[in-house]
């Protein structure tokens, strides 16, 4: 792609402290915090993990607190009898496989109950520095909209930023691409002139 390494480097010109917004202190708790993410805001997450993380932060005391006990905490970041199914199945699986400890290995990570290879990919890219690439909500429009990808789904977009970038890029890419998507090119207007790829994103046509 002619124009991908342009892209990159202005990307992070304009967001030289793209990175993770959930806070965590663990990869647990950053895989629970991901999970509650989904269609959720990183703000109303952190408000949430604050309260839930002061007392029940491993595996042990999650399943401690209980499915209905951590409904109660998890109740505003919406869908949250699923959310904390998930939470509590993936953290039974935790323990039962893996002695309570987060894996490493992105297979692994994916075949915890509740794990999707979203959240994988982000307990990978930003717990364990190992080059992925996580596509939420804003790089799937992102890279749409710019034309680095004309895929219909987020593992065709997936596939074709991992074809296009080199693995030591990706965790940078994806964390510009999330900043590019929540503050610059919004979904409903996106603000053009304060972007730094203007001048080359309708230029950009994945092959």
């Amino acid at each position: 792609m002619i124009y991908s390494q342009e892209v990159f480097n202005l990307l992070t010109k304009q967001h030289p402290n793209a990175g993770c917004e959930l806070n965590f202190k663990t990869p647990y708790e950053l895989l629970v915090a991901t999970i509650l993410s989904a269609q959720c805001t990183d703000k109303r997450v952190n408000e949430v993990t604050a309260v839930l993380f002061e007392k029940y932060n491993t595996p042990e005391l999650i399943l401690q607190l209980g499915l209905e006990g951590l409904k109660k905490y998890i109740f505003s970041c919406g869908f949250y009898n699923n959310k904390a199914k998930n939470i509590i199945e993936m953290s039974q699986d935790l323990i039962d496989r893996f002695n309570g400890v987060v894996p490493e290995d992105f297979d692994s990570l994916t075949s915890l109950a509740g794990v999707g290879r979203k959240t994988a990919s982000v307990v990978s890219c930003v717990a364990f520095n190992i080059p992925a690439m996580p596509v939420d909500t804003h790089v799937f429009r992102v890279s749409r909209r710019i034309g680095l990808s004309k895929g219909r789904d987020p593992a065709e977009v997936e596939k074709d930023l991992k074809e296009q970038f080199p693995k030591e890029q990706w965790n940078t890419l994806h964390h510009t691409l999330i900043f590019h998507g929540r503050y610059v090119c919004e979904s409903r207007k996106p603000k053009c002139e304060e972007c730094y790829i203007k001048d080359i994103c309708k230029k950009i046509i994945v092959k």
